[in-house]
């Protein structure tokens, strides 16, 4: 069943997948840019509007049912997409705001915000975002982090105990059978991010000091890490 309406504030690199992973699940979409330094979307067949930090959402009350929107907070300064997630939230007690984070300290000032879901961008790129959200069980993984409440989690797991993937590459384990946990890409010791599924991870051994960008539950979590080596932040 589609939800009315997804509001997505930010007109950058991240709207744009964004936009295609939401498109399903919404009969409408409305884009808001903040000001004229925001990438422009070619071609856009969505409704694309203007806003203002200081707006006092009147506007936007009066033009759509806020009870049945899902808000998007993209902007990429941190400042600005807190301060947007804080008045959204004064503005629409009840409205549900999922936003961006660039690291975790970001992440725990936009909860506190107010913002009910925060997606770590866990240095990542938008054309990794484009590759992964090809991948069906890449989209509903981020469908249910997204709109079902579920407690699945994003982690980075670093890989400290090497013996048990010595010769070993990601792209060959079954990390869902044996770990029960969705491993999404990996992050090298020279802060190159690879999608586990990309041509590039076939050919590059799981070596230490990689780090693992994964998704599971909190216990998963923790026994993978136990495997694995530790927790990375």
């Amino acid at each position: 069943m589609k939800k009315s309406t997804a509001l997505l504030f930010g007109y950058n690199d991240y709207t744009l997948e964004i936009v295609k992973n939401i498109s399903l699940y919404y009969e409408d979409i409305e884009i808001f840019r903040l000001d004229e330094s925001d990438k422009n979307i070619q071609n856009s067949k969505y409704k694309i509007s203007r806003f203002d930090l200081s707006d006092d959402w009147d506007d936007l009350r009066d033009s759509v049912n806020i009870d049945e929107c899902t808000a998007f907070c993209l902007l990429e300064d941190t400042a600005e997409n807190i301060f947007l997630t804080i008045s959204l939230r004064e503005a629409f007690e009840d409205l549900s705001i999922v936003a961006l984070a660039d690291d975790k300290e970001s992440a725990d000032k936009l909860s506190l915000a107010g913002a009910s879901r925060v997606i770590p961008t866990i240095q990542t790129t938008a054309n990794m975002i484009v590759e992964m959200l090809e991948k069906p069980i890449i989209t509903q993984v981020l469908h249910n982090i997204l709109y079902e409440k579920s407690d699945l989690k994003i982690a980075q797991i670093r890989v400290d105990n090497i013996q048990k993937f010595e010769g070993v590459y990601p792209y060959d384990i079954d990390w869902g059978a044996e770990y029960n946990i969705l491993v999404l890409s990996v992050l090298r010791e020279d802060m190159e991010t690879e999608f586990i599924y990309s041509a590039k991870a076939k050919h590059h051994q799981i070596k230490k000091g990689d780090v693992f960008i994964v998704v599971g539950y909190e216990k998963d979590l923790g026994e993978f890490e136990k495997i694995m080596g530790s927790r990375y932040d």
